[in-house]
């Protein structure tokens, strides 16, 4: 690509105009670089993706098991689904996205770890909201197979459990609707989220109510827009045993 800047794809959608872009930026070795905006908002970039890979490493790396079956809530750019892929102890991976624009970007490959997602067979998407499949227990994140149990729930939609891209959001960071998510893990099962923020006592205090082994997990990389270290954050717990 010769342009500095392309837009690849706008699209309205129930939570704004939603936004697909590329640019170069020649001090950085013209590498391409994916952004997504929601209207006015950023909402990931592919310039540091680090906490998205720690997401999926660290909560995998507490679940005991093989052939586990993996939640991604949030397609975003692929990061962390493309990282659970790479564990071969993964059998299976569904990515709960609530819009189908971010999920087309995927399947026409327009974004560059499309084609990794698409041509792996433990990878499938679910075109839904995951705050109300979450809470759901009747029905869960498979509509192939209601109300099944899963070994993993990857989170990394909301800025951080205060930072809300939808203030309806709010309601699932509470004792009982991660207690009604956490029905639809296995016993010692594991939940993880990531958040752009420091860790939050607060809501570490709404984990260690429902999970076991909690840990807030700081992720530290380099942030080449502001020359500095820059970091986010990782909560993993464990869902009691049986």
């Amino acid at each position: 690509m010769g342009l500095l800047f392309e837009q690849i794809d706008s699209q309205p959608s129930s939570l704004g105009e939603i936004t697909l872009r590329r640019r170069r930026i020649p001090a950085m070795g013209n590498r391409d670089i994916y952004e997504v905006k929601l209207g006015e908002e950023f909402l990931m970039s592919s310039m540091f993706v680090e906490a998205e890979v720690a997401l999926a490493d660290l909560g995998l790396a507490a679940v005991k098991g093989e052939d586990l079956s993996v939640v991604v809530g949030g397609l975003g750019l692929g990061y962390t689904a493309e990282a659970a892929l790479r564990s071969d102890r993964v059998g299976e991976l569904l990515v709960v996205e609530a819009l189908d624009t971010v999920i087309g970007w995927h399947q026409q490959e327009k974004v560059p770890l499309g084609q990794t997602l698409n041509a792996d067979p433990r990878c499938r998407y679910v075109h839904g909201s995951f705050f109300d499949l979450a809470v759901d227990e009747g029905s869960g994140f498979d509509p192939a197979q209601p109300g099944r149990l899963f070994d993993a729930i990857l989170l990394d939609i909301d800025h951080s459990p205060r930072a809300l891209l939808n203030d309806s959001n709010a309601s699932f960071y509470t004792v009982e609707s991660l207690q009604r998510m956490a029905r639809q893990l296995r016993p010692d099962g594991v939940f993880a989220l990531w958040s752009n923020d420091p860790p939050d006592e607060e809501f570490m205090v709404i984990l260690n109510e429902l999970f076991t082994d909690t840990a807030s997990h700081v992720v530290a990389f380099y942030n080449p827009l502001q020359n500095c270290e820059s970091t986010n954050t990782v909560y993993v717990g464990v869902n009691p045993p049986a």
